[in-house]
């Protein structure tokens, strides 16, 4: 038999069809004996082997053997999957354990035969960014990541809990943070997509990463300190050099973030063995915890409960986070999401006459239709500028094209530029601040002066006793911004 055809065989629906009636099933039915629970785990290892077998003998061109182990490998696997359900003390991660590892097995083998007809039939290789000649043309270190577009991924989601639940929080509670990070995107997606295109990286994962850390709001401050778009902590950021230019962090540039970010999934993909969900765990919960944990054996499955259950509660929810939105991005029409429609194309403007950001928002109102203003956008695009500030006429800023024209009829004469100043210019009250008593923890205030280069979060971390939000609190900076020069007050602790 061809291995084209015998390729075909490999589908593993029956599996996560038998998965699906595992994870609907409540745990009870009975009181057997904890050997019925060795017992299905026994199977549930031979069964796996078997399907091994059948990969190996498929290999070998022996294709009646491989039909036979295969069919009873599958068969096998449905049958421990559908009692485990019923069985006191069985755990269905185990099984999701092993599925997963099968379809990581399934990549790698028969990635060239008619595996490329699954990714045809619900994958975009266009919006997932590959190049043409689909997923065979990929890279190597591609491989794995193309579990975010075709049918592999769709089984998995089928099957696995954590994913679908977190389908169904992009869904439901954090649907508007989904399609505000779409929005987001699409305005810088000129400055970011490059930089994934060139580490040949699926734009749905850069999307899915983005969703989940900062909604793509390029000034995004934690706080534990990570910053920028895909929120970076600052020693990682200075790893993959993000660092201050003339005093503006770039880690809140987003070429410069997005470059940074396909560098440090790419290393890790590498470290992992293109493991994936390894890597998310890793970028969200380091990546020497994580190397620690799989002690090497970078084929172990995420969802292996000796890994997945001592990851952290955030670790545990992110990565299926980041893969459900990633999936999302690729097929919003399959789960009732439309995202609107979105004119990114750059453009920029001369001011004509002296404005900041938060002036330039108020006269362009809702322009082209967008109903939230403009601001957001703005200042995602310019994130060297303090929106607060007035640029001198003649500056250039970056702004979508469709709001050239929008500029010029409604920010260079008339009331709206007038009214936007005078908003601009009022002065609110300042209400005098009195010194707490002092702590037992922590003296009065120490003095900092700030040097070329430094940035908040630099200076906070040769503390080693507060956090930005406090520091940038004492001192009512806006957007955590500081300037050469410029005197800090810091808490000085013991």
């Amino acid at each position: 038999m061809p291995l084209s055809n015998l390729a075909r065989r490999f589908r593993l629906a029956p599996l996560a069809a038998g998965l699906v009636l595992l994870a609907a099933c409540a745990t009870g039915g009975g009181n057997r004996a904890p050997a019925a629970v060795n017992t299905l785990y026994a199977q549930l290892d031979a069964s796996s082997k078997g399907y091994e077998t059948a990969l190996q003998q498929a290999r070998e061109g022996n294709g009646q053997a491989s039909e036979k182990s295969l069919k009873d490998a599958l068969d096998g696997l449905k049958q421990a999957a559908a009692r485990c359900g019923n069985t006191p003390g069985c755990d269905p991660q185990r099984f999701f354990s092993v599925f997963d590892h099968l379809l990581r097995m399934k990549d790698g083998s028969f990635f060239a035969g008619a595996d490329l007809d699954a990714l045809g039939e619900e994958g975009s290789e266009d919006a997932a960014g590959a190049a043409p000649g689909g997923a065979a043309a990929l890279p190597q270190a591609q491989r794995s990541v193309t579990l975010l577009r075709g049918q592999k991924l769709s089984e998995l989601i089928a099957m696995n809990g954590p994913v679908k639940a977190a389908l169904e929080m992009w869904l439901t509670q954090w649907r508007s943070n989904l399609v505000d990070t779409w929005i987001n995107y699409q305005y810088m997606r000129y400055e970011m997509w490059p930089q994934y295109q060139k580490a040949d990286l699926p734009e749905a994962l850069l999307f899915g990463i983005m969703a989940k850390e900062s909604g793509g709001k390029v000034h995004a401050v934690s706080r534990s300190g990570a910053a920028g778009p895909l929120q970076f902590m600052y020693s990682t950021g200075l790893r993959f050099g993000l660092s201050s230019d003339s005093g503006f962090d770039t880690r809140f540039d987003p070429a410069q973030s997005a470059r940074a970010n396909a560098a440090y999934m790419d290393e890790q993909l590498r470290v992992f063995n293109n493991n994936l969900e390894l890597a998310l765990a890793a970028y969200n919960g380091g990546e020497g915890r994580m190397r620690r944990m799989i002690g090497g054996d970078t084929g172990v499955s995420f969802y292996d409960p000796k890994i997945y259950d001592q990851l952290s509660e955030e670790t545990r929810g992110y990565v299926p986070a980041v893969l459900a939105a990633a999936w999302l991005f690729l097929h919003p029409d399959s789960y009732n999401l439309h995202f609107p429609k979105i004119d990114g194309a750059p453009g920029h403007i001369t001011l004509k006459r002296p404005a900041s950001l938060s002036e330039l928002t108020i006269c362009l109102g809702s322009a082209q239709g967008m109903d939230d203003g403009w601001f957001r956008t703005l200042r995602n695009l310019n994130p060297r500028l303090d929106p607060q500030v007035a640029q001198p006429a003649g500056s250039d800023l970056q702004v979508p094209k469709q709001l050239e024209a929008a500029y010029a009829s409604r920010c260079v004469d008339g009331p709206w530029p007038i009214l936007a100043s005078d908003l601009h210019s009022a002065v609110v009250p300042q209400v005098a601040k009195s010194d707490p008593p002092p702590s037992r923890t922590a003296s009065r205030h120490t003095r900092y002066v700030v040097r070329h280069g430094d940035t908040l979060a630099g200076i906070v971390r040769k503390l080693g006793c507060s956090d930005v939000g406090e520091v940038s609190d004492m001192n009512d900076l806006k957007h955590h911004r500081i300037k050469a020069g410029q005197v800090l007050q810091l808490p000085s602790c013991r």
